[in-house]
Formats: structure tokens, C-alpha cells, sequence
């Protein structure tokens, strides 16, 4: 099923401003959908849980519509799904909670490919431990993440692998499923970054062998909420910092302070939404966000191919990794100027995308272009079309000529 893209983005009332967005790996724009949703969580009255009187009874029911809107999202439990303010923060909580059975002697494996808020709380988290942090490198130039070097990486000793499902300047998707494979046969954990992933790709937090999942809805054009979807006996086992008058379920005991209720009805609504991306999907919203994010995905690769051909062309502009799979993402740039001056120049010409290190902190200095400002970054979403990637391409070969 190939997408109706017209259709899709008349749901978007951003895109009406003339621009074309292509700075959705920093965050996607929303459709109606989600706005009424949220507005209408508003305008019907919210108040805080297990009250008991209506409004809160409808705040009940939107904290549990989002859990299992997460669930069906990503292929998890909805009993396992964590919100928080966004994903730092939360993995922030999460290296907390594990690191408090870790300690000297014990290893954590970290990559250079990750953005940094699945690098540096982990990081930091075991040096608190005294635990010891191992690194897996990327390769330069095509930016791969051998999953060979996991056999090495990961011994007996290992309690925790942090990778990401994607890298977020790059693209390059590897394989999960080997590293976390490798990981459990030690009895080690797996944290996974589908941040940049999930709005790309079919996800299946199962199959990937993800302990614990991390995703932002605001990646996937819902509102700023990060969320982490685990097995239920697997939080069972952690004991996070909490408020001793605060919840002491699962999940509730890791979200610390009373939840965006309001939001959280615009996160399920913005699952619904993928969901309909194909509208000639049937069968359970799992089902149908399965077959709308295969379409998405295949629809944003022929896409990529255009822009990664369209920026072969041109004089001067150069490409930061050829991964063999990867996410509808360009990091590129640009001789003669700065990252910044690249997106000035763009952002003149009405044409939004992103510039600098991303986060991705490791990643740039293994490419050796962090100390010059990195790159300039233009991210594809099931939103985007031809008109935005040629509008990117003629506004380079302006600054290029």
C-alpha cells in the first residue's frame, strides 16, 4: 500500500506555513487528531488519579489508554509502560534504579554510535558504582556498529547493554538482535534507544530482545512525553528513588510526580493516528500500526534514495556515513561553510532542518567533525514528499554553485 501523502499532510496544520519541514529527527510536527485530543481532555475536565469523582476518573482512563497505545506501539506489555517528561530523563531514572546493584568489577557496555542520553547516564551511573564502562566503536566512514565486536565486549562479567535502535544523525540501524542476543546469554540486561527508530520502522521490542525499550512520542508526532516499556516482573525488581506516599505499583512507582494527563490522551492519539497511515490496513490497531509503518517505511526509503542521490551530486556537499540499512536521515556537509551558515542559508529559503552535534556526541568525534560544528542534519518523515527533498536540493545547489 503505497501512502497518501496529500492526505496525510492536510492533517498537519503546521505544514501550511510554506515551509518544508525537515527537521523531524529533532522532533515531528502533530496532526489534528492529536491537538483535538488534547484539547479535549481540557475542555471535558481532568483531574488527578483514583480519585473519586468523575474528572478523575477520566484521567484514569487516559493514563491507561496511553499505556497500552505505547504497548501496541512498540510490541510490549501496557502493565510495563513508563512516562516521564522525556527520554533522558527517564533513563536518568532507570540507570539510577539499576545501578544500585551494581558494583566494582561489574561492566557496562555503552556505544559510540548512541546519542548521548544512552551513553552518558550509564556512564555516569557506573562510575558512582564503580563499575567499569566498555566501549563498542563505529566504523569510519560507513558509520556500521559491528555486532561481531559484541562476542569480546560482553563477558560474564557484563550486567547492562545500552544500544540504540538507530543512530539519529545517521540512520544506521544495526543489529540489535545479535548484540542483545549476546547480552543475554551472560544474564546481562538490554536498554534500547528506539527514539529515532520508531517513527521509521515497524518496531517489536520482543523480537529486537529489548529488556527495556525507550521511545518519545513527540518523535512520532504526539506530544513532548518520553516513555519506557519493560516486562512487568522486570520493573518488579527495581526499586527506584520515590515519594514513601507515592504509588508503590508497577508501573506507577517510576513516575515521579503527577503525569501531563492531558498530553497522554494526544499520546494515544497520536498511535491512533499512525495506525490509520494506511487506511486500507484491518485487524487489531497492533495490526494496523504494523502494516502503516511498513508503508511508512517504504515510502520514506524512496525518498532517502532521491536526497542521498541529490546530495551525491552536488560540489562540495559531502556525506557523513553510508550505513547499509538505515532510517530516512542525511547528515551531511557542506565545504567553504559551517553547519550553521548551511541551515541559515536553508532556513532563508524556508526549508527547516538541523545543524551541530545532535547529541551525538561520541559519533561526531569518531568522525572527527565535532570540533567544526558537526553537520547539518535533514530528517524525513511519513509527512514529507518530493517537493521538500527537491526544495532541500535546490537550495543547496544555490549555496554550492
Amino acid at each position: 500500500m503505497s501512502l497518501d501523502i496529500a492526505r496525510i499532510r492536510a492533517l498537519y496544520p503546521a505544514l501550511s506555513d510554506g515551509y518544508a519541514w525537515l527537521d523531524a529527527a529533532a522532533g515531528t510536527q502533530v496532526p489534528r487528531p492529536v491537538i483535538d485530543a488534547i484539547a479535549a481532555a481540557y475542555t471535558e475536565g481532568i483531574g488527578n488519579t483514583h480519585g473519586a469523582f468523575p474528572a478523575s476518573a477520566r484521567s484514569d482512563v487516559i493514563v491507561a489508554r496511553a499505556r497500552q497505545a505505547v504497548a501496541d506501539l512498540v510490541g510490549g506489555d501496557a502493565g510495563g509502560v513508563v512516562f516521564g517528561p522525556n527520554m533522558t530523563t527517564l533513563t536518568y531514572r532507570f540507570a539510577y534504579a539499576l545501578a544500585k546493584d551494581w558494583g566494582p568489577g561489574d561492566e557496562i557496555v555503552v556505544s559510540r554510535l548512541d546519542h548521548d542520553a544512552n551513553v552518558r547516564p550509564w556512564v555516569q551511573a557506573a562510575a558512582r558504582a564503580g563499575a567499569q564502562i566498555r566501549w563498542a566503536d563505529v566504523e569510519v566512514p560507513s558509520g556500521e556498529l559491528p555486532a561481531e565486536q559484541y562476542d569480546e565486549l560482553v563477558t560474564d562479567r557484563t550486567r547492562l547493554v545500552a544500544v540504540t535502535a538507530a543512530s539519529n544523525i545517521l540512520g544506521t540501524m544495526p543489529d540489535v538482535r545479535r548484540i542483545t542476543e549476546r547480552a543475554h546469554a551472560v544474564g546481562a540486561l538490554t536498554y534500547v534507544d528506539g527514539v529515532h527508530a520508531t517513527p521509521h520502522t515497524p518496531i517489536d521490542m520482543v523480537a529486537l530482545g529489548a529488556d527495556f525499550y525507550a521511545t518519545s512520542s513527540y518523535k512520532w508526532s504526539g506530544p513532548h512525553i518520553g516513555a519506557v516499556a519493560a516486562r512487568p516482573d522486570l520493573l518488579e525488581r527495581l526499586s527506584p528513588d520515590k515519594l514513601a506516599s507515592s504509588p508503590a505499583e508497577v508501573p506507577d512507582r517510576f513516575e515521579t510526580g503527577t503525569l501531563p494527563f492531558a498530553d497522554l490522551a494526544g499520546v494515544a492519539a497520536a498511535v491512533d493516528h499512525l495506525a490509520g497511515l494506511d487506511p486500507d490496513a484491518t485487524g487489531t490497531r497492533r495490526e494496523r500500526l504494523l502494516a502503516s509503518m511498513t508503508a511508512v517505511e517504504a515510502h520514506e526509503q524512496a525518498e532517502l534514495a532521491h536526497l542521498l542521490k541529490g546530495l551525491s551530486a552536488l560540489p562540495g556537499v559531502g556525506l557523513v556515513g553510508s550505513p547499509r540499512r538505515r532510517t530516512a536521515t542525511a547528515f551531511f556537509t557542506v565545504g567553504g561553510h559551517t553547519p550553521r551558515q548551511v541551515a541559515e542559508h536553508l532556513a532563508a529559503r524556508e526549508v527547516n532542518v538541523w545543524d551541530g552535534h545532535c547529541y551525538a556526541w561520541e559519533l561526531t568525534q569518531a568522525f572527527g567533525i565535532r570540533h567544526a560544528g558537526s553537520g547539518v542534519r535533514a530528517g524525513l518523515v511519513h509527512y514529507n514528499d518530493r517537493s521538500d527533498v527537491d526544495r532541500l536540493l535546490n537550495a543547496l545547489e544555490d549555496l554550492t554553485a
